[in-house]
């Protein structure tokens, strides 16, 4: 039986330009447990000369790292993948202490994480192509070839894997990356990353992590010269930001949802109720992902409602530390204030209130889960919550479901219940969204699911064997075998 590792320290430290030292701002940020209030580590910020010199670094570094062989590099990617399947414990108690993981959500992230690991290994063999020509003796081809520098800013939800979704792929394919993770999980969204992929043999330079704020840091990223991509999850405001400044480059954006699961008149009610419970209070519903509304036919809605409310009564909140936990702390106290604050609008605004409670725990972030009914104007509804919340909205028949799945601002992820899966399908290709779910309660275990979006949710796609196009550029050869003589 393998020895478990000893366990990683020095994260009070960045890994900046292929060393370990402080940030070069003279703020500190303090790294917090949302459940308990501990304080985990506290690390000495960036400032923009970190920033100017991570990119040049990793410019440098790029060079040599997008020249290695194809094996080479797949082989770095591999490493990383059992590391992090060896320090799953260690990884999990980070997760749980930084992020406020129960330990469900836990096991989903370091599977779907080592999973995208190890797929990342096989894009390391970009493939080329041969396009056809009308010219006699003439031969096209279309190389794939490293983009350079991928710059990444990333969340703090699922911040292990929203980090590495982008980093994985990255270094696979030959880039180099600059990485800012949130400030509510610099460890797990970043500086864990960097320790197991220095222990996996990634050459100095190739990866650096920046902590601090995304007003200063995150905007020297994108504004930086040297990355020719920026990778950003988060909010649609910020998202916004990214492309007014962020100049001639390439952006991969996911940004905000309010997802619609649509239940119609002949769904599995069972299935419904399980989907619906699990999309909009797993993790505390801090996923963009997330349930946001569940617009379900008038038919069943009253039977729905019943047994959606029996199964959330059932719901345990409190410490994540224990295993029948199943909702633990929201982040932080102002995204607490926040959720509280649309629910008390939604409430003033006519929603009937089903199920409800105070915040609780050490530092009062445990927020029970919330079920509310009301129509499309609810703040709970027509607003992206990102706290453990349901809104169930009436709909008149299939075509009025359609109309409010459709009536948002967003299109990242969708869903409908019903037993006819033609039925479902046509429904779901005229839903606006960049996903959507048929009867399907596991999208989130596949790591070849595409994530991205439509309208104001984002640009691009991140996961599986997509990720090639976003990180990479295309080169045109043409070969002419047979010299012709050229037109006078």
């Amino acid at each position: 039986m393998a020895a478990t590792p000893a366990p990683y320290t020095g994260f009070d430290r960045m890994l900046i330009a292929g060393q370990w030292r402080d940030g070069n701002s003279d703020s500190a940020l303090t790294d917090t447990d949302p459940y308990t209030g501990e304080t985990l580590t506290q690390i000495a910020q960036a400032d923009e000369s970190d920033v100017d010199l991570a990119c040049r670094a990793a410019r440098d570094a790029q060079r040599e790292w997008g020249a290695a062989p194809a094996a080479e590099r797949a082989a770095v990617l591999r490493r990383a993948a059992e590391i992090m399947a060896a320090r799953a414990g260690e990884i999990g108690d980070w997760l749980l202490r930084e992020a406020g993981c129960v330990r469900a959500r836990i096991e989903m992230e370091l599977t779907i994480c080592r999973a995208v690991t190890s797929l990342a290994a096989s894009h390391a063999f970009l493939p080329m192509r041969t396009v056809p020509s009308d010219t006699p003796g003439k031969e096209n081809r279309v190389y794939r070839q490293p983009a350079g520098v991928v710059g990444v800013i990333s969340p703090w939800n699922f911040p292990l894997f929203l980090s590495n979704r982008s980093v994985a792929p990255a270094l696979a394919v030959g880039d180099a990356v600059v990485l800012k993770p949130a400030g509510d999980t610099p460890v797990t969204g970043g500086l864990l990353l960097a320790k197991i992929y220095e222990e996996a043999g990634l050459p100095p330079g190739v990866l650096s992590v920046l902590i601090g704020p995304g007003s200063s840091v995150g905007g020297a990223l994108t504004r930086h010269e040297v990355p020719r991509i920026i990778s950003f999850t988060g909010s649609t405001a910020v998202g916004s930001g990214i492309a007014a400044t962020a100049g001639i480059k390439k952006l991969s954006l996911e940004l905000g949802g309010n997802g619609p699961l649509v239940v119609l008149d002949d769904a599995d009610l069972d299935a419904a109720v399980a989907a619906a419970s699990f999309g909009s209070y797993f993790h505390q519903g801090q996923v963009c992902m997330a349930t946001n509304r569940v617009i379900v036919d008038a038919a069943v809605h009253d039977e729905f409602l019943d047994r959606l409310l029996a199964r959330v009564r059932g719901l345990r909140a409190g410490d994540p530390r224990e295993e029948s936990t199943q909702i633990g702390p929201v982040i932080n106290a102002r995204q607490l204030a926040s959720v509280r604050e649309k629910i008390g609008r939604a409430v003033d605004q006519g929603a009937r209130l089903l199920h409800s409670g105070e915040p609780s725990g050490p530092t009062g972030q445990v927020l029970p889960p919330h079920l509310l009914a009301g129509g499309q104007h609810l703040a709970t509804a027509s607003e992206e919550v990102f706290g453990p919340v349901a809104t169930v909205i009436r709909a008149e028949n299939e075509e009025h479901a359609l109309r409010l799945a459709n009536d948002t601002e967003y299109g990242l992820s969708s869903a409908v219940f019903t037993r006819d899966l033609d039925r479902g399908l046509r429904f779901a290709q005229r839903v606006e969204a960049g996903m959507t779910h048929i009867n399907d309660t596991t999208v989130h275990d596949d790591v070849n699911a595409a994530f991205g979006g439509e309208k104001d949710s984002g640009l691009g796609r991140f996961n599986g064997h997509w990720v090639i196009d976003e990180f990479t550029t295309e080169h045109w050869i043409s070969i002419q075998h047979e010299p012709r003589p050229l037109p006078v």
